[in-house]
């Protein structure tokens, strides 16, 4: 092996270390390494950014939009809706969870599934009285199982095959072809879950239950002819919502005030809630929730996807000071909406359009985009902060569902390859209305991509120098040959570097090198990018080995010890089930 061997696997160390260290993003430390390997003349330079058009990394991108087109019309909240429930024990909870979060994780970006899912579990928690730190592993875990079903579960599948078809020339493998070991380990791994992790999960109650920074009055309506209509309080659930508290009714003119549970809604309701930002955020995800809009103030249109939450506090040469929100007229004035209103850290009291503005009034607004960068700096305004909180497109929710299984038919029959049929799908979410183009830009996870795109440079100098072949010689060598053993160390190995960088980065770096050693061992290559796509996805020690378990970290209060207690066994435990039922799936000889 040259210079340039010993060079791409001296800077391959580097970006471990740094990655590692956790003080610099992995996107920045692998773009770092394509521009030095571009520099000194190790790659070429199509070389080095040929990983920007690699199928796979392309194939990713499409499934971000195809994912946001399902979250963003709600069709993870249909999921919600029923499958959740009142289940008698903590066990049952998670199974609830669990079930059907792993199945919809085979065929949807895990990222997307459970930030839909967060918000949904934590008040569902509340509802039932069982602590959110029992309930928030229990749901990455099953993400992360559920990915192992399907090619197109993570992106770490989708970008080894990307490679795994690069480096070889191959056709790459199908839609199904990972579900023979997938399925089994996810189906003993939940198990195994809901057996164990009821007992070892910390019980924290949730600091945040009475902890509203700032209440707001808030009122909304029940859409004319909508799944509300007909229905108790109780039965709508508005009875048993996060720091929200349903304080009147305005119907016809008059108010039902300390409303039952027993009284029915009918369609143009005004609701007048008091709360907190984000559990009004909550609220307006729910289907057959509009916002209040008066009869002399129509809404700004019936597009709601294209609006968003806006918090605005009113300054002192505001111009609607001293009118009331109906006379203020915000939609003619300001193009947005009233949605509630806090003075002081509190509610005020009264129907939301009479209420009078006073300086220091913060609203909760909803209004088109273009309302913060045109708002921002006005005179009527002392602070704008953009929510980002777009409200779902039920009538699409079933649509969307219709898609995704197309995407997944179509690559499953060969209809159309697994990178057309991604983008066929993304295409059809926009155009459909499932999602915006906004909304399908802002699911694009970028340094993610970039991480992707960069580390095919790295594998790519470590095939091309002989640092693979090197590297596979180490592992053959530590195997004595064995094939069993050899895809073991594998499994170990990735698994350890998926802990401490990104789990996409510690799949491609050992592809070249896994190549090298099976070709070495006469064995044959699909088992192992099977290990290697189970390894870099099957994270559940430390938060910072995936994706979810970080997003998970603070709504289940949990400090860094309770990933440890419970996630290293889970590691262990999976570990060895995926390498015995790839050896028996794919006959494997034992000695």
């Amino acid at each position: 092996m040259d210079w340039q061997g010993w060079f791409s696997l001296g800077i391959a160390a580097v970006a471990l270390g740094l990655m590692s260290s956790g003080r610099f993003a992995p996107h920045l430390v692998m773009m770092s390494v394509l521009v030095v390997l571009s520099a000194t003349g190790i790659l070429a330079p199509e070389q080095a950014l040929a990983g920007f058009s690699n199928p796979g990394l392309i194939t990713v991108v499409g499934m971000f939009v195809v994912a946001s087109g399902v979250h963003h019309s709600g069709g993870v909240d249909l999921l919600v809706h029923y499958i959740l429930g009142r289940p008698g024990s903590v066990r049952r909870a998670q199974a609830r969870i669990a079930l059907p979060v792993t199945l919809l994780s085979g065929f949807l970006n895990n990222t997307p599934v459970v930030a839909t899912m967060i918000p949904a579990v934590h008040a569902w928690s509340r509802k039932i009285g069982i602590s959110p730190s029992r309930l928030m592993i229990p749901l990455s875990y099953a993400a992360i199982l559920g990915g192992t079903l399907t090619l197109i579960g993570t992106s770490t599948n989708l970008v080894v095959n990307g490679q795994y078809q690069q480096l070889t020339g191959g056709e790459g493998f199908s839609v199904f072809a990972i579900t023979a070991v997938g399925l089994p380990v996810a189906v003993i791994g939940v198990t195994a879950m809901l057996i164990f992790l009821p007992r070892f999960l910390p019980d924290r109650k949730d600091q945040h239950k009475f902890g509203s920074v700032r209440e707001f009055t808030l009122e909304v309506a029940v859409a004319f002819e909508g799944p509300l209509v007909g229905k108790s309080v109780g039965e709508a659930g508005l009875r048993e919502l996060d720091r929200l508290y349903l304080v009147e009714i305005e119907r016809d003119g008059s108010v039902v005030t300390a409303v039952p549970s027993e009284e029915r809604l009918r369609g143009g309701d005004r609701l007048v809630f008091a709360g907190d930002t984000q559990a009004i955020s909550d609220l307006l995800r729910i289907n057959g929730i509009v916002p209040s809009v008066h009869d002399d103030e129509p809404a700004l249109s019936k597009d709601r996807a294209e609006r968003r939450l806006v918090e605005a506090a009113l300054s002192p040469q505001s111009d609607v000071l001293g009118l009331t929100i109906r006379d203020a007229r915000f939609r003619d004035r300001y193009g947005a909406v009233v949605l509630a209103v806090a003075r002081g850290g509190e509610r005020v009291p009264g129907n939301l359009g009479n209420i009078r503005l006073k300086p220091g009034d913060v609203l909760l607004l909803e209004a088109r985009p273009a309302f913060v960068s045109r708002q921002r700096y006005n005179k009527d305004f002392l602070l704008i902060n953009d929510l980002e909180t777009e409200a779902p497109r039920h009538e699409r929710a079933w649509l969307s569902w219709g898609i995704l299984l197309s995407v997944v038919g179509m690559a499953a029959l060969g209809l159309l390859s697994m990178l057309n049929a991604a983008l066929v799908g993304a295409a059809l979410m926009i155009l459909s209305g499932c999602c915006s183009v906004g909304q399908a830009q802002k699911s694009v996870d970028v340094p993610v991509v970039l991480t992707i795109a960069a580390s095919f440079a790295l594998g790519g100098a470590l095939e091309q120098t002989g640092a693979a072949g090197f590297l596979a010689g180490t592992v053959l060598e530590l195997s004595h040959g064995h094939v069993l053993l050899a895809l073991l160390l594998v499994y170990v190995l990735v698994s350890v570097l998926t802990e401490v960088i990104t789990n996409n980065a510690a799949a491609v770096l050992l592809v070249p090198v896994v190549l090298s050693l099976t070709t070495s061992l006469g064995a044959p290559a699909e088992p192992f990018m099977i290990a290697i796509m189970m390894a870099a996805s099957a994270s559940f020690a430390t938060p910072l080995g995936y994706q979810t378990n970080m997003m998970v970290f603070g709504p289940g209060g949990y400090r860094f010890g309770d990933f440890v207690r419970v996630g290293l066994p889970m590691n262990l435990f999976v570990g060895l089930v995926t390498v015995v039922v790839i050896a028996l799936v794919y006959d494997l000889p034992l000695r």
